[in-house]
């Protein structure tokens, strides 16, 4: 029987720094090399193979088990869910319905500093709200294309604007995984989280559009900015700290979007901005559509958020799981399981989403089902990348590497909630999702606070608050981006837009972590109101 190894060199710090090298391959493959998403992960995967084996000792036929493990659960649910969400917005295209939105939209304002704002920002977090799984990131990206953005502002905009509601997404997945596996009250959690992220809601919007037009051209559209910003930060902090963690972003999205549309109603930029050379006019053929047309167009939306959320719900979740779920254990991995519970993912509600609008929207379900066999083919390679990128992140948990780099991080003792954040960002790193990293480490977060007398509700919300920061450079949801928006290939190039922005917004929630810990105490939910459980 193999026994898992967190310290191999018998020195941590020198094992962290071993364990570290695939994530070093995966940047020197995208950054300095410039390779296509599926080589770089590939490559990847193939270093962390070789150190599982010949470092960590770990059986060359478990090492492929796990590689194998995490490819199957890249498929199922990730890639079930992409593929829906990739399928109804096709559906939207083909039907000629995405015309009428993107009139709409110009409509409300042709300048594209305020279509990012509405469509990457507040919509984004919508459906991240709801569905989640990066299903808002292909959508919002394609979107953005479709009304004319230059294909790596479509997708890189959308990546940076996904980072303030993903510690919610998916009616609050990751804030329930932090708090069951940390032992804390979900409630507490929910509360930090709620009080850390609104500054980054805050600063979003106003990053956003000055990465398009700059600083000075951003000062023009500032009141769009603060209330679509400010809106999303108060309906962020109400709902997580007076409502609960399944809502946040769902409303917070539509407060943020219904005021943004107002004042957009009652109120204009002095002039409309453009990428440079891009043909204007767009917005004189937007005020023919009827309220009736515009509702229809957005009808394949509507159909998705209802659905998802009642996919959501305890009761119905419950029924679909017991009409089709088929649950096997993976041999030889201790506690792996692989669940394809195909009635009640979410991704088959996107998919039944995709068909109904088919019939909705005009073209039938014949057209419908041509539709979701050229939505597969277009995501070949971005789901070739996702399987690899999520094989990597298998690996690298039962083979004990990523424990070891969290217990390097987690020995620097007082100096550990400056560096807690960046668990969070690690794990979403690795892995993709918000939720995966929370159940990775905030058990160690937990019990490493508590350790040097810092309240564990800090950590814990440190890892799904600086979690958020490390999505927007995760290989699975630079693979998804670029391939929404045709840059299959260039990924490289999308991973250096973003890059640098991930290493701003995480030094600042590490920074807010350190305060929450030693100076401003009274922001952390107080300890009458929960009881950690040892």
């Amino acid at each position: 029987m193999w026994k898992q190894v967190t310290d191999p060199l018998h020195n941590l710090y020198l094992s962290a720094l071993v364990a570290a090298l695939p994530v070093g391959v995966i940047f020197w493959a995208l950054v300095i090399r410039k390779m296509r998403g599926y080589y770089a992960s590939l490559l990847t995967v193939a270093a962390a193979f070789l150190l599982a084996v010949l470092v960590y000792d770990m059986p060359v036929g478990l090492a492929a088990l796990s590689v194998g493990h995490g490819m199957l659960y890249g498929l199922f649910p990730i890639c079930w869910i992409i593929a829906g969400a990739v399928f109804l917005f096709n559906v939207t295209v083909k039907s000629g319905q995405f015309d009428v939105i993107r009139g709409w939209i110009a409509s409300i304002t042709p300048d594209r500093r305020l279509q990012a704002l509405l469509i990457a920002f507040s919509f984004g977090a919508f459906i991240e709200g709801a569905a989640g799984m990066g299903s808002p990131l292909v959508i919002t990206s394609a979107m953005l294309a479709g009304l004319g953005f230059q294909p790596l502002y479509a997708a890189g905009l959308c990546l940076i604007a996904n980072t303030a509601p993903v510690a919610f997404g998916a009616v609050g997945t990751p804030i329930l995984v932090a708090a069951q596996v940390s032992d804390l009250p979900v409630m507490a959690v929910s509360q930090l989280v709620g009080r850390t992220l609104p500054f980054l809601s805050l600063l979003v919007p106003f990053y956003l559009v000055c990465l398009i037009a700059g600083y000075r051209r951003s000062m023009e559209v500032l009141p769009a900015v603060l209330v679509c910003g400010v809106t999303f930060a108060f309906f962020q902090w109400f709902t997580s700290n007076y409502i609960g963690h399944s809502l946040p972003d769902v409303i917070a999205g539509i407060a943020s979007m219904a005021s943004l549309v107002i004042l957009l109603r009652k109120w204009k930029p002095a002039s409309i901005w453009r990428f440079p050379g891009e043909a204007t006019g767009q917005e004189k053929e937007a005020d023919v559509y009827s309220r009736e047309q515009v509702l229809r167009a957005c009808s394949p939306f509507i159909i998705m958020t209802v659905l998802v959320i009642t996919w959501g719900l305890p009761p119905v979740k419950d029924l679909l799981s017991a009409a089709g779920h088929i649950r096997f254990v993976i041999p030889g991995l201790t506690g792996a399981v692989f669940e394809f519970n195909y009635f009640s993912n979410s991704g088959t509600a996107l998919m039944l989403a995709g068909f109904i609008s088919s019939v909705v929207t005009g073209i039938g379900l014949k057209k419908g089902l041509a539709v979701f066999a050229a939505s597969l083919r277009q995501l070949i390679f971005p789901i070739i990348t996702i399987s690899l990128v999520v094989g990597f992140a298998f690996i690298t948990n039962y083979s004990g590497m990523s424990v070891t780099m969290a217990l390097a991080l987690a020995g620097t003792g007082v100096l550990f909630p400056f560096f807690s954040p960046m668990l969070g960002w690690l794990g979403v790193f690795l892995t993709g999702s918000d939720t995966s990293a929370n159940a990775l480490f905030c058990k160690l977060q937990a019990t490493s606070a508590q350790a040097i007398g810092v309240d564990p509700v800090v950590t814990v919300a440190a890892n799904a608050s600086g979690g958020v920061t490390g999505k927007m450079i995760s290989p699975q949801a630079i693979a998804l981006s670029a391939g929404a928006v045709g840059m299959v290939g260039k990924e490289s190039t999308l991973f250096r837009f973003t890059v640098k922005h991930s290493f701003i917004m995480l030094f600042i929630v590490c920074v807010m972590v350190v305060l929450q810990a030693y100076v401003v105490k009274g922001i952390v939910p107080k300890k009458t109101h929960y009881e950690y459980k040892r």
